[in-house]
């Protein structure tokens, strides 16, 4: 499935919500926040590494460090949303340099 990015409010900017949805791949090792943005659901993926690095994540509780920095990590989301970095499959990847 492709996802496309959905139209944008009247003023131009997307509207933009997160639901308390999000989850961990210990396999890829990489968290995901979900991302409502105009209606439409987008994930949100944050590697292992990042969330150590940025936000002293501990390897064994990586989504303690996603829950603990949930505003920052939004605010990156929503900034890459407003920009239009979504990735191939229609998901956003927060980088080191988006944090």
């Amino acid at each position: 499935m492709r996802w496309t990015q959905s139209g944008s409010t009247a003023s131009g900017e997307s509207k933009v919500s997160f639901p308390m949805l999000e989850c961990w791949n210990p396999m890829t090792k990489v968290a995901t926040i979900a991302a409502d943005v105009d209606k439409k659901r987008v994930l949100c993926r944050i590697s292992a590494e990042l969330l150590r690095k940025k936000f002293s994540g501990r390897a064994d509780e990586p989504m303690r460090a996603v829950a603990d920095n949930r505003e920052a990590l939004q605010a990156a989301a929503r900034n890459l949303i407003a920009r239009g970095a979504y990735e191939e499959d229609g998901s956003i990847i927060i980088r080191d340099k988006d944090v």
